[in-house]
């Protein structure tokens, strides 16, 4: 079977994905996008980078009865969306192997300064067996593309950022 169609690279550094609007109905008694917003918006760009950048979206799903699901997300808040306001996307592979890959996007706003960041662990599940099952060779291929690609890119700064109080002294 062959791999629904994805991009075979080279990939930008970092990928960027179609820009939103804040909606109304996001909007929370702050006056501000709501935290389940800010998730939904990395939710949905990352299966748009899934299927966009390395087809394996539904169709790869439907088609090989596997897919990504997410292990783990750690999602940082830097700066206010207000209703209406414009923002985007960018994601970048940070690492992969045969069955999980580590994703960071970053959400920005109208001038690009940084909204928000989302990190997650990624990993392919078999839908028959329900376990963790390598990703098809074409799909490991474009995962290796794209992370010699995304090489070029810094650490993001909030790369592995721990919770915690920051004690002064």
């Amino acid at each position: 079977m062959q791999i629904p169609t994805g991009h075979d690279g080279p990939y930008a550094a970092p990928v960027k994905l179609a820009q939103k609007r804040v909606l109304p109905a996001w909007i929370d008694y702050n006056g501000h996008m709501n935290v389940a917003y800010y998730t939904m918006a990395f939710d949905t760009a990352i299966d748009r980078f899934l299927e966009s950048e390395l087809g394996m979206g539904e169709a790869y799903a439907a088609q090989f009865k596997q897919g990504p699901y997410s292990l783990q997300n750690h999602i940082s808040y830097h700066a206010e969306l207000l209703e209406g306001a414009v923002f985007h996307v960018e994601m970048r592979l940070v690492d992969h192997d045969e069955k999980r890959m580590h994703i960071y996007a970053e959400l920005l706003n109208e001038a690009g300064e940084v909204a928000a960041t989302c990190e997650g662990m990624l990993m392919n599940v078999d839908h028959i067996s329900r376990r963790a099952t390598p990703y098809a060779p074409a799909v490991q291929a474009r995962l290796a593309r794209m992370l010699a690609d995304h090489k070029v890119l810094a650490p993001p700064k909030m790369l592995g950022a721990v919770i915690g109080i920051r004690r002064k002294g």
